[in-house]
């Protein structure tokens, strides 16, 4: 704007009342409208603000739904754990139930094998009496058979000895004392001179070096106060076939006359 044009608008806003008036409302309805922009402005802003914080409050909604969804699973998982807590809780009463009656059982168990071992206890004594009786029965049952074949074998000796001329000879016991121990020899004849041993049973080849052995330890005896016999006599009655080999072969080495039980059973006719 010129100076001269500036000084003309400010003439007229001195003196022309009206203009003056027209300017001022010009200016104050400008301002208005400045004013009503910036309103505007701040209006849509305010819409945008609005509009973010119904998208915020539509979000926390949906949050919020979301959350009430996760509290009713919770609500949900909830009253299932607690129908498992009360079936768990059912289920171990009734394993209580179960225990104390598995106690209560095994108790009577206790009771009958307390009862069982008693009895047995009993029965063991009896069967221990039993077998002491069973032993005395078998050892007198022993010494009865010993002494009949002891008796068979001397017989057999004495028809043995008629036979080779000796018609008074006498087979029997004979009872030493040698260093202080009795020495008890079962079959004996001093004229002839005879020793001899009868054994019921020799079972093993162990068993029949034994017997051999105990017989010359009694011929050893004889001979200290007697001189050497003429016969030496080992008279088994019944020896296994193990043992017979055995008894053979050492009755040969030392000049023993074996007799076994059957040769005595033929002679006699027993």
């Amino acid at each position: 704007m010129s100076a001269k044009l500036k000084r003309e608008f400010i003439e007229l806003l001195e003196k022309d009342t009206e203009f003056r008036y027209t300017v001022a409302g010009y200016l104050g309805l400008s301002e208005i409208l400045k004013r009503l922009d910036r309103l505007e402005e701040g209006q849509k802003g305010l819409w945008e603000n609005q509009n973010r914080l119904w998208e915020e409050v539509k979000a926390l909604r949906e949050g919020q739904e979301r959350l009430w969804e996760g509290q009713n699973r919770l609500w949900e998982n909830q009253n299932r754990l607690w129908e498992e807590v009360k079936a768990l809780r059912e289920g171990q009463n009734r394993l209580w139930e179960e225990v104390k009656a598995l106690r209560e059982g095994q108790n009577r168990l206790w009771e009958e094998v307390k009862a069982l071992r008693e009895g047995q206890n009993k029965l063991w004594e009896e069967v221990g009496r039993m077998r002491k009786y069973m032993v005395s029965g078998f050892r007198d049952l022993k010494a009865s058979i010993g002494v009949a074949f002891e008796d068979h074998a001397a017989s057999f000796l004495q028809v043995m000895l008629e036979e080779m001329g000796y018609p008074e000879a006498r087979v029997g016991k004979k009872i030493l004392v040698h260093d202080d121990e009795i020495v008890e020899i079962n079959l004996f004849c001093e004229k002839p001179l005879i020793v001899g041993e009868a054994t019921v049973s020799v079972r093993s080849g162990g068993e029949a070096e034994g017997e051999v052995e105990k017989l010359l330890k009694r011929v050893r005896v004889v001979e200290e106060k007697y001189g050497k016999p003429e016969m030496i006599i080992l008279s088994v009655a019944r020896p296994t076939e193990e043992a017979v080999k055995t008894l053979e072969a050492l009755a040969e080495k030392h000049g023993i006359r074996l007799i076994l039980g059957k040769e005595i059973e033929e002679a006699l006719a027993i």
